[in-house]
């Protein structure tokens, strides 16, 4: 009776996967009570790994090539069967491939705002989302932390854990890069790279390597947007405080001509235009006092005529005030160059 079933047993000479369809990660080789005749071959094609797994235990791992199974080829094998080199009986052991090659468009992204720390804005609150590649590095580790003995293990089954831990480290990665947020945000490639930093030695622990990510867009609140904005447009004028004054001043005109003048109209434009005026006067002349060069007769006579007409009323000064507060609580002025400027403004008033 064992003769018989000694004949009627099966056995493998060439155990492949052809990876039909895509997305699958890891697959068993079906083996049932079919054993691997000795001298039988294993094909492992570009993009593939597998691993010979012996009673519960990772036996042998093969790249891409064709080998001839026999105990020469497969020694760790050999010694935990206690196999003699004249040993050429078949064999049963559990055959596992893998898909060594990129799973690319991994999609990431923040499904609801989330809080990270900032040195110069302290909590900011975001939204970004993008995408990443990855794929098996180690087929050893991702069989015996992630895959196991499944049949199959698809990405779908996976991408889940992935996306989460791209989400957890962000705020890592903006506090380890040691760059202030906005430069981040400003500069997505370098984002990208500080967070692709944080993930490596995690996915690295499932046997994964993380071959590129991409952050496709970054969601600020509407007022770290604006300084953001504002931060853009000085780009042209460097580091010059006076020249970032006299920007704010521009920018500010129209608002003042349009909360003043009411429904418009020459006087409306005046006190605007005076408003500014005036608020560029007195944060120009602060930030270079003792820097300007000497202005001709003439010129500095054109100059007090130009700005005589202009008085400075109290609403004006508290128009410029609030204006002055804005720049304060954006982290533009500081409250020391907040106070100057007030009291200056203050002296103004008859």
């Amino acid at each position: 009776m064992a003769l018989m079933d000694f004949i009627k047993k099966q056995f493998i000479d060439i155990i492949q996967w052809t990876e039909e369809g895509d997305g699958t990660l890891a697959w068993r080789f079906p083996m049932r009570d079919m054993e691997i005749q000795n001298g039988g071959q294993l094909v492992v094609r570009e993009s593939q790994m597998a691993i010979f797994v012996n009673e519960g235990q990772v036996a042998d791992v093969f790249g891409p090539g064709t080998y001839k199974l026999t105990t020469q080829t497969l020694p760790v094998l050999t010694y935990l069967k206690n196999w003699d080199k004249l040993f050429e009986s078949p064999f049963k052991s559990d055959v596992y491939f893998f898909s060594t090659r990129q799973q690319i468009d991994q999609k990431w992204g923040t499904p609801q705002p989330i809080t990270i720390r900032d040195k110069d804005f302290g909590a900011v609150r975001l939204r970004a989302f993008g995408n990443y590649a990855f794929r098996i590095a180690d087929p050893k580790l991702f069989h015996t932390e992630i895959s196991g003995t499944r049949e199959s293990y698809p990405v779908a089954d996976l991408e889940g854990q992935l996306r989460g831990l791209v989400l957890q480290n962000i705020s890592n990665a903006i506090a380890g890069s040691g760059l202030p947020f906005l430069d981040l945000a400003a500069n997505q490639v370098m984002f990208a790279d500080a967070l692709t930093k944080e993930l490596a030695p995690i996915f690295a622990k499932l046997g994964i390597l993380i071959e590129s990510l991409t952050v496709q867009n970054v969601s600020l609140p509407e007022e770290l947007q604006k300084i953001l904005d504002q931060k853009i447009g000085m780009g042209m004028v460097g580091n010059d405080m006076a020249k970032f004054m006299q920007y704010q001043t521009a920018q500010a005109i129209p608002k003042f001509a349009e909360a003043s003048g009411g429904g418009g109209g020459i006087a409306g434009d005046a006190m605007g235009l005076g408003a500014g005026v005036a608020l560029g006067q007195v944060l120009a002349q602060n930030l270079q006092q003792g820097l300007q060069t000497p202005v001709a007769p003439a010129a500095a006579a054109a100059a007090q005529a130009a700005a005589a007409p202009v008085g400075v009323r109290p609403e004006e000064v508290m128009a410029t005030l609030e204006k002055l507060g804005d720049l304060k609580a954006k982290g533009i002025l500081t409250q020391e160059e907040f106070d100057t400027k007030k009291a200056e403004l203050l002296k103004k008033l008859v």
